[in-house]
C-alpha cells in the first residue's frame, strides 16, 4: 500500500528535501505541494492524499487554520505538523484544530518516517519533546481554565480575515481571497478587533506576530 502525501512549506529548499527523503521510501509517495496554507487545503480538497505535512508559518492561511479546514472538508486526511515552533499553545492549538501529529524541524528523517506510517496506522505520533512540553504544560496549568487565548475567541473565518488583514491585504484583496463582499470583510474585521480589544493596526499586527498567525521571513 501506498501512502499519498502532500507536502506544504513556504520553503521550496524544505519542500524539495522532504520530497526526496520521503520519495526514498517505496511505500511513501509524494502526490502534491503546496506554499501556503491556503493552497494546501485547495490541493487537499483535489488530490485526497492520506497524509499533508503542514508548516505552521505560512502566507495567507497559516498552517494551523489550514489544518482546521482540512479536517472539516477532507476528514479522511490525516495532518502531521512539522514545524519550527515548540511552544505548548502552537502544539494544543494544532491539535485541537486535528493534527494527528507534530514534529519539529530539528527532528531526524527516521523519526518523520515513523510519524507518516504510525499517523497512516490511524494512530498519533508525537516526538518525545513535544510530549514533554504537553505534559509539563498540564502539570504547570491542570488546576487553571483550559484555554485563555485570546484567538480562542474568534471564529474560523475572523482568524483568517485576522491573518490577512495583519499580512497588510486591503479589505478588497481580502474580500476577491475568500469570496465575500467588501463590506462583509469591514464587518468582520470590525467585530475581531472588537473582541480582541485593539483599536490601531499596529497593534494587530503586533497580537497576529505574537499568535505567530503572520510568518517572519
Amino acid at each position: 500500500m501506498i501512502i499519498r502525501i502532500l507536502i506544504a512549506d513556504d520553503h521550496q529548499i524544505v519542500l524539495d528535501g522532504l520530497r526526496l527523503l520521503l520519495e526514498a521510501k517505496g511505500d511513501i509517495k509524494v502526490i502534491g505541494e503546496a506554499v501556503n496554507g491556503r493552497e494546501a487545503v485547495q490541493k487537499t480538497i483535489q488530490l485526497k492524499p492520506d497524509i499533508v505535512i503542514m508548516d505552521i508559518a505560512m502566507s495567507e492561511l497559516n498552517g494551523i487554520e489550514a489544518t482546521r479546514q482540512i479536517y472539516e472538508f477532507s476528514p479522511a486526511t490525516r495532518v502531521i505538523i512539522l514545524s519550527m515552533h515548540a511552544t505548548a499553545e502552537y502544539i494544543n492549538r494544532a491539535l485541537k484544530a486535528g493534527a494527528c501529529g507534530y514534529l519539529l524541524k530539528e527532528s531526524t528523517g527516521t523519526e518523520l518516517i515513523d510519524a507518516v506510517r504510525t499517523v497512516y496506522a490511524s494512530h498519533r505520533y508525537m516526538s518525545q519533546k513535544i510530549s514533554d512540553i504537553l505534559i509539563d504544560d498540564y502539570v504547570d496549568h491542570h488546576a487553571e481554565s483550559v484555554s485563555d487565548d485570546p484567538l480562542e475567541c474568534l471564529s474560523p473565518r475572523e482568524r483568517e480575515i485576522l491573518q490577512l488583514v495583519a499580512e497588510g491585504k486591503s479589505s478588497a484583496q481580502i474580500a476577491n481571497i475568500i469570496f465575500l463582499s467588501p463590506k462583509t470583510v469591514e464587518t468582520y474585521r470590525s467585530r475581531l478587533m472588537q473582541k480582541l480589544g485593539i483599536k490601531n493596526f499596529p497593534d494587530l499586527i503586533k497580537f497576529a506576530i505574537q499568535k505567530g498567525l503572520v510568518p517572519l521571513k
